[in-house]
């Protein structure tokens, strides 16, 4: 069955919101490198790659679907944060947002009685629980750390594992 020019859509409006996270992902990383903190650069690049892959995923199912991907403008991203710690909170903020967008996507799903997209958007929702998941642990080590142990934060993330 081919892909609903309304679920096409929605899908597109994704692909998109998955290259901004990306490219946001790779400003913090920038940043995160300018400022000398490598771990914490090493794990956005990580993320950016991942959100990259998303729209890449996304693009191929559409296809695969009989649908067209178009890919319009992506905005600019912010470039400047306060510290680590204030980074990961706009982090947190963004995926409460990705969040968002993906439970919209699978609501059109929903609405197109679309069970390939609803099988196939699964996997995101369970993955943005696990990305908030992972935020927030990042956010309370810095909660429950002292400030001159970031370092410590930004070992153990260059040594993670995704």
């Amino acid at each position: 069955m081919d892909i609903s020019v309304k679920m096409q859509k929605a899908f597109n409006d994704q692909i998109i919101a998955e290259l901004w996270s990306s490219n946001l992902y790779l400003g913090m990383a920038f940043w995160f490198r300018k400022e000398g903190w490598k771990g914490f650069a090493g794990w956005m690049y990580k993320q950016a790659q991942e959100e990259n892959e998303h729209a890449l995923d996304m693009a191929n199912f559409v296809l695969d679907r009989g649908g067209e991907v178009k890919v319009g403008a992506i905005d600019a991203v912010p470039s400047n944060w306060t510290d680590p710690k204030n980074v990961f909170e706009e982090t947190l903020k963004h995926e409460q947002h990705v969040t968002e967008l993906i439970n919209k996507l699978a609501d059109v799903a929903d609405e197109e009685k679309d069970r390939a997209s609803q099988n196939f958007i699964a996997k995101y929702i369970d993955e943005q629980v696990e990305e908030e998941s992972s935020v927030k642990d990042i956010l309370s080590m810095f909660s429950k750390l002292a400030c001159h142990t970031i370092a410590h934060i930004d070992k153990h993330l260059a040594n993670m594992q995704k």
